[in-house]
């Protein structure tokens, strides 16, 4: 019970997907008709969410926050940067690493090295890139920023110029974990998808909890004269 008690904590929905006639979609419809309920109770503001159509696929879905590292992670280790002769691309592995292992920390720190200003929401005064020219001081200032920022540009501009999309098509082949097709599954393997996609969003989501604001306390008005 604790696994699902935690399922509002790290998700922030979860839909399942279903043909309401279709053999092939009992186990998808039993698990959430018997377990809706108590999942409910357990995560009263989480969405839980059933869709039918008909001839529909029956799925189970949420949503994982992915983030760049994640993608260059798993391009890395599935050999997914290749040239068009099918041999891995150096380069572009090269750059994956050096952004990898990009020191974020020192990024921050190096983008408000000017007191008072932050080069990606200047002021009014400054819009338009204008204080590049007219605030040398500042330049200065933001050199190390500049340069460090530049770089990161540079590696991802080499890192999507692969052949066939590769990078957008391993995103996408990232996000398709975010959905597990329960064809003919029982109900013992829905309540394993629902875990498994659990133990990705524990891994890749951290969640606050919003609970609604109750009025607590009651005031009445003045009392008529």
């Amino acid at each position: 019970m604790s696994w699902k008690a935690g399922l509002s904590r790290y998700l922030p929905a979860m839909r399942f997907f279903a043909c309401p006639e279709s053999s092939s979609s009992i186990g998808v419809r039993d698990y959430y008709l018997k377990n809706y309920e108590e999942l409910k109770h357990l995560n009263p503001n989480f969405p839980l969410l059933m869709r039918t159509s008909a001839n529909c696929m029956p799925a189970v879905t949420t949503e994982l926050e992915w983030t760049t590292d994640h993608v260059l992670q798993f391009m890395i280790q599935t050999g997914r940067f290749k040239n068009n002769n099918g041999s891995l691309a150096e380069d572009r592995i090269d750059a994956a690493k050096e952004y990898l292992n990009t020191d974020w920390e020192k990024l921050y720190h190096s983008r408000l090295a000017h007191k008072g200003f932050d080069p990606e929401q200047p002021s009014v005064k400054l819009l338009n890139g204008s204080w590049k020219e007219q605030h040398p001081t500042i330049v200065s200032d933001l050199s190390e920023y500049t340069t460090r920022k530049n770089s990161i540009e540079e590696q991802m501009e080499v890192i999507k110029s692969g052949p066939n999309k590769e990078y957008i098509r391993s995103v996408n082949a990232l996000l398709m974990a975010q959905r597990v097709d329960l064809w003919c599954a029982g109900e013992k393997e829905v309540e394993l998808a629902v875990q498994h996609l659990y133990k990705l969003g524990r891994l890749l989501n951290d969640r606050e909890c919003v609970f609604p604001k109750h009025i607590k306390e009651f005031y009445p008005g003045i009392e008529d004269i």
